[in-house]
């Protein structure tokens, strides 16, 4: 019975489960490509406006109501540029691990931070795109936070399918998961 089991099981293992099938997909370089230069450009695109007007972001920052008085300007100054250096790396497939871990850090925070001021009931304007957003009412900038929440959230999938295919050695920039891996030695190992 158990030399049954054995070569009925070989031909099991040739087709392919629909999972299995679904979890190649998601590590597909096709797929993986797209997905990267997609968060790149999500992340760039936020970054261009917030650079180009710091007293705008830093008083959206200021709206949230949860960092110090003295940290405001610094982050308005520096979080965009990190935004945009992390969205550049992933569209030109340098530093991407670096990248994504980053973007990752960023979208949780940006997660938690909307998060907790809906809890709060206080209606604010995200930031993201334009720090100079038009005028809204409050039901309307509370549905806008949630909508960024869920956008946020799929934007973390992105970097989740990024470290996924990453761990599976099919990242984008073609060295899997350790970015600065040594070229291949054309010597033999020394015996």
């Amino acid at each position: 019975m158990a030399a049954l089991d054995e070569t009925a099981r070989p031909e099991a293992d040739s087709v392919l489960s629909p999972q299995s099938s679904a979890l190649r997909w998601l590590a597909h370089p096709w797929l993986t490509i797209r997905v990267q230069l997609a968060l790149g450009v999500f992340f760039v695109a936020a970054a261009l406006p917030k650079i180009a007007d710091p007293p705008s972001f830093a008083h959206m920052i200021y709206n949230y109501r949860i960092m110090p008085g003295g940290a405001i300007n610094f982050m308005a100054l520096v979080m965009p540029w990190i935004e945009l250096l992390c969205g550049l790396a992933l569209i030109l497939g340098i530093w991407t691990a670096a990248a994504r871990s980053i973007v990752a850090a960023m979208l949780f925070v940006f997660i938690a931070a909307i998060s907790v001021n809906l809890a709060r009931g206080n209606a604010i304007d995200c930031g993201c795109f334009d720090p100079n957003p038009r005028p809204k009412s409050r039901a309307e900038r509370l549905d806008d936070m949630r909508f960024v929440i869920y956008r946020d959230l799929a934007m973390l999938m992105m970097v989740g399918q990024l470290v996924y295919a990453g761990g599976r050695g099919r990242i984008a920039g073609g060295r899997g998961t350790n970015d600065v891996s040594p070229a291949p030695s054309p010597l033999p190992p020394a015996t």
